[in-house]
Parts: structure tokens; sequence; C-alpha cells
């Protein structure tokens, strides 16, 4: 069996199957977490500058590719830390932006604080409720392909209403991919746990940067 990807041969996995592709998911998650604030870290130590929104996206569906070709290998994981590095690189500009200004600290921990807790408790309510949430997937992948449209309209345009707008759906959307992910690890619509970590680490990056964004007008930044 690939250890990389832990199923059984027809229907729903196993208890003892699930468990473990939860555990080496959550693990890996953390990981990738730490080494990704790590990075963050550097990037606001360092004064590096944002690398702008074409570097931003290229780098990373073209690390994300790299990580979907290789999920089945070692260099997987390798993969997993270059992509989750790379865009704590890219979070460190923008946190370091927002701990410049007045409170600017107090933002930054509201939303750190905000995005542990829903996903906190998003995951547990998935887990020990066992619901099945696969009948949001066509509804999420729709609402965030508009989302994401509208966001680069909202940079674009520079139009502010508008991006506060996509943050909050944003916020959302992300806590209904955390219950749509969790669940597909418990029902076996997800085998594989580089891919499942990708998915619910791009899920928290996102519902922190949303939440900053709206904590951070809230807060007078705006």
């Amino acid at each position: 069996m690939n250890p990389y990807q832990q199923q059984v041969a027809v229907g729903r996995p196993s208890s003892a199957t699930a468990n473990k592709l939860i555990r080496n998911t959550y693990t890996l998650l953390a990981m990738t977490l730490l080494f990704s604030a790590a990075t963050a870290g550097a990037s606001i130590a360092l004064n590096l500058p944002y690398p702008g929104i074409l570097i931003t996206l290229v780098g990373y569906f073209g690390l994300l590719f790299l990580t979907y070709k290789l999920r089945d290998s070692a260099w997987g994981l390798l993969s997993v830390f270059g992509l989750t590095g790379f865009m704590g690189l890219t979070l460190g500009p923008i946190v370091g932006h927002y701990l410049h200004l007045p409170n600017g600290a107090h933002i930054v921990m509201t939303a750190m604080g905000g995005t542990g807790a829903i996903f906190l408790g998003l995951s547990a309510y998935a887990l020990t409720s066992r619901k099945d949430f696969s009948f949001l997937g066509g509804f999420l992948m729709a609402g965030i392909l508009v989302a994401f449209l509208a966001g680069l309209g909202a940079i674009f345009f520079h139009m502010p209403a508008l991006s506060l707008g996509v943050s909050a759906m944003f916020t959302l959307l992300m806590c209904g991919m955390i219950l749509f992910e969790t669940s597909q690890l418990v029902h076996g619509g997800e085998t594989n746990y580089i891919l499942a970590t990708v998915s619910l680490y791009v899920s928290i990056y996102n519902l922190f940067l949303s939440l900053l964004q709206l904590v951070g007008a809230f807060g007078g930044d705006d």
C-alpha cells in the first residue's frame, strides 16, 4: 500500500484507516503551519517587500501543481513545505503592514485567535458528528471562483468596499471548506494526507487573511 494514500478496496474506509489518515494529516498540518509562521516571521524581520499578485499567484499555483504531481512520493512532503514556506513569505509583508498600524498587534492577534477558534471548532464538529458535508462541494467551488474573480477586480480597480465584501465571502467559504475537507477525511473522499494537508492549510491561510482585513477595517485601518 502506498504510505501516502490509505484506503480500503471498496466502500467507506475502516475506522482505523480513517483515524490514521486524520492523524497523519493533522500532524503534517501542524508542522507546515509552524514552518509557514517561521518564514512569515523571517520575512517580517528582514523587511521583505510583498512580491506582488502576479509572482504570488504563479508561485502558489506552480508549487500547488508540483505538490499534486508528487503527492504519492517522499518528494511530495518537500513540495508541501516549499508551498507553505512560500505562502508564509508572501504573508509576512501583509502581517508586517498591519503590525505597523496603531493597535496593529491587537488586530493581528484577534485575526489569529479567530482563525484558530473557527478552525478548531469546525474541525471538532465535523470529526465528532461525522456528518457528511460532501454536498457542499459544488457550491463551495463555484463560490470560491466568484470570490477569486471579484478579488482580482477589487485589486486591479482599487475598490476597497468590494475588497471587504470579498473578505467576508471568503470567511464564510473557508468555514464551509473546513467542514467539507474534514468530512472528506472521515468518509473517504480524500485518501492522500499530503493533499488533505494542503487543502486545510489553504483554507486556514485564506481564513486568516480575510479575518485580518475585516478586523483591520473595522478597527480603523480603512
